[in-house]
């Protein structure tokens, strides 16, 4: 058979010989001309001889084009320096923050490192082939593998945590958690699961949760959630925390009360923590000290069970009058994760099918541990240090409390990877699990 004839492009980079070319420049496209770039570096690096082109291929354009340019544009660089654009320029965005892309290319994770059953096609089969009802109490070889990746997961936050900084991008940060997760023969547990595509959850502002790694950096102002999970000698480690970014954020009324909310709501709810505990108390604990500050609690999204597997029973719903089913007993590991939104409880989704925020744009906050029940309470594996970076923040002098939107009819949504609208779970609490 013949073969397919292959053009042969050069990167129009200066003194660049590479001719495995990946990147067209948008504005070359809107102007009906193509050049091509071998990577981001490249055209950032030639991007202020490149520009000039631009100038010499403009020409005057035509009511036709202008029609088309109107009902599919062409993505247009955030700032031409980087190169980045948004990806979805017509989605109607709650807040003012957009996603940054491209996105940088999958991380790779040595061949020695042991992988869970979902890193090569995304699909957690041994979640799926568990018993929906049955919670794992764990034997003391179980605890020790559950202390010990915590342990690691509490380091691996830690380095993220210490990034945090006005013109640190998301990405830089993925990459970080990524190399410190396989320095401790770790795998990053969210890479492809459920074909997530990078190693943390990093949720910027009126992010809730799920937020992927993009080429945003950080602004004085910003808040961010680290959401990290390792992988290790076949247990997961779960937890995540929210940190202030610059002086800005820390001088705020308002972010400062949705940030401390989300925090001393999990510090309360663990408190109730012991052998008893039935699964759904936490949910009426959050809601009611949510409720004194003057926040919501996200209702879409709950607790779960985790330990050879990142998700499993119990679900542990986060809000008031729940119907979650199961009772703590020693040896049972869950997380507690709060999400505590300024405004209303509910959420939308980017058109990423994982980035969930808040419907008005406000800020939202969230903080999570992984929890052992032992015999007379309970163990945080997930545990602050004192050299951990953040902590709490006391409350500007200046802060004036709002109130919240009435409460809106709950929306009952589905199991992890379901759309809104499906089946409401047989544990009957409603929740989607967070990651």
């Amino acid at each position: 058979m013949a073969a397919t004839a292959v053009t042969v492009r050069a990167c129009l980079g200066i003194a660049c010989k590479n001719t495995e070319v990946t990147l067209k420049c948008p504005t070359c496209l809107k102007l009906g001309k193509e050049s091509y770039f071998c990577s981001q570096d490249c055209f950032k690096n030639n991007w202020s001889e490149h520009k000039s082109l631009h100038k010499q291929q403009s020409k005057p354009t035509s009511i036709l084009r202008a029609l088309k340019d109107l009902t599919s544009p062409t993505p247009l660089p955030a700032n031409p320096e980087t190169g980045t654009h948004n990806p979805w320029p017509n989605f109607k965005y709650s807040g003012s923050l957009r996603p940054y892309y491209p996105l940088s290319p999958t991380r790779k994770v040595p061949l020695h490192i042991a992988r869970p059953d979902y890193h090569a096609d995304g699909i957690p089969r041994s979640e799926q082939r568990a018993q929906r009802h049955k919670i794992e109490v764990l034997e003391a070889k179980g605890i020790e593998g559950m202390r010990k990746v915590c342990r690691l997961a509490r380091e691996v936050l830690d380095i993220a945590a210490a990034m945090v900084k006005p013109g640190v991008t998301t990405d830089q940060i993925d990459e970080v958690v990524h190399n410190a997760c396989i320095e401790r023969d770790s795998y990053p547990s969210p890479l492809n699961y459920r074909y997530f595509p990078k190693s943390v959850c990093t949720s910027v502002n009126e992010v809730i949760c799920h937020g992927i790694p993009d080429q945003r950096p950080l602004q004085d102002g910003d808040i961010i959630n680290i959401d990290v999970t390792l992988y290790h000698n076949g247990y997961h480690g779960d937890l995540n925390e929210t940190y202030y970014v610059g002086p800005l954020a820390a001088s705020n009324p308002d972010t400062v009360r949705v940030v401390e909310a989300a925090r001393e709501c999990l510090d309360k709810a663990i408190a109730i923590v012991k052998p008893g505990m039935q699964f759904r108390d936490p949910g009426n604990i959050i809601a009611a000290h949510s409720k004194t500050k003057g926040t919501s609690v996200v209702t879409a999204y709950c607790g779960h069970g985790i330990n050879s597997l990142f998700h499993c029973a119990p679900n542990v719903p986060h809000y008031a009058n729940n119907k979650a089913v199961g009772t703590a007993k020693e040896g049972m590991c869950f997380t507690i994760e709060p999400m505590i939104n300024l405004g209303s409880y509910k959420d939308k989704t980017w058109p990423d099918d994982w980035t969930s925020t808040t419907t008005d744009g406000r800020l939202s906050a969230q903080f999570e541990h992984t929890l052992l029940v032992t015999k007379n309470g309970v163990e945080v594996l997930t545990a602050r240090l004192p050299t951990s970076p953040g902590g709490p923040v006391p409350m500007p002098e200046a802060a004036v409390a709002t109130k919240v939107p009435p409460k809106e009819d709950v929306l009952v949504v589905g199991v992890p990877g379901e759309k809104e609208g499906v089946q409401v779970d047989e544990q009957g609490s409603g929740a989607v699990l967070a990651s």
